[in-house]
C-alpha cells in the first residue's frame, strides 16, 4: 500500500484519484454477489477524466456534504467507544497504482468507513445491525488496497446509537474483485489509448 499525503477533499487529493478506480466505485464495476458489472458509465468517467482533467465526481449533493461535515464528530466518537486513536490519511494506492481508496482513518491494521446518513436511513441500518449492501464493494475494495484482514463500520446519526461493525475480509470476493480490477484498468488503458489517438 502507498499512502499519500493529501487532505481529503482538496485539489491534490482530486489530483491523486482521478482517472483511476477508487473503492466508493467499486460496486459499479462488481456485485455483491460477485457478478462484474457490464455498465461502461464507470469506465468512460474515468477515461474522460485521464483526458480533460475534469472530474465527475466533484460533485456533492446537499447530504453528501452534510456527511462529510459531520464525519470528524463520528470519527471522534468511534474514537472513544472503541478506545483507540483513528489517524487520518488522505489517499491510499495499491502497490501497482492502479487504484486506490480514501479511509476516513486507520488505526492498528485495521481502517475505518464512516457515514453520517439521514436519519431515516442511519435507523434502517441501525435495526439491520449489518453491513449495508451498498457499502460492501467499498469496505471490501478498502482490505484490498491495503492488505487489511477487516475493517470497521461505523454509521452515526447525533442523539441516537451509532452502528459500529468489525467487518471481516471476504476472501473469496476480494479475489474477485482483484480479478475485476485487473481487466477493468487494462481496459480503462486501452480506451484512453483509443481517445487520445481520435483527438
Amino acid at each position: 500500500m502507498i499512502r499519500l499525503d493529501v487532505k481529503q477533499g482538496s485539489e491534490e487529493w482530486f489530483a491523486a484519484r482521478r482517472g483511476i478506480p477508487t473503492s466508493s466505485e467499486f460496486g459499479r464495476i462488481i456485485g455483491v454477489t460477485g457478478k462484474i458489472s457490464t455498465a461502461k458509465s464507470y469506465l468512460y468517467e474515468l477515461a474522460g477524466a485521464r483526458i480533460t482533467g475534469v472530474d465527475k465526481g466533484n460533485f456533492q449533493s446537499a447530504a453528501m456534504a452534510r456527511g462529510t461535515e459531520m464525519e470528524p464528530e463520528a470519527r471522534a466518537y468511534c474514537e472513544l467507544v472503541m478506545g483507540v486513536e483513528v489517524e487520518q490519511v488522505g489517499f491510499i494506492l495499491d502497490d501497482s497504482k492502479r487504484y486506490g481508496c480514501s479511509p476516513d482513518g486507520l488505526f492498528g491494521d485495521t481502517g475505518l468507513e464512516a457515514k453520517c446518513p439521514s436519519v431515516h436511513v442511519h435507523i434502517g441500518y441501525l435495526l439491520a445491525g449489518v453491513l449495508p449492501s451498498d457499502y460492501f464493494a467499498q469496505v471490501q475494495g478498502s482490505m484490498l488496497v491495503t492488505g487489511f484482514s477487516h475493517w470497521w463500520f461505523c454509521s452515526y446519526f447525533p442523539g441516537l446509537p451509532a452502528l459500529i461493525l468489525d467487518v471481516q475480509r471476504d476472501w473469496e470476493f476480494t479475489a474477485k474483485l482483484s480479478v475485476a480490477l485487473k481487466d477493468f484498468c487494462n481496459e480503462l488503458n486501452e480506451l484512453e489509448k483509443k481517445l487520445r489517438r481520435l483527438a
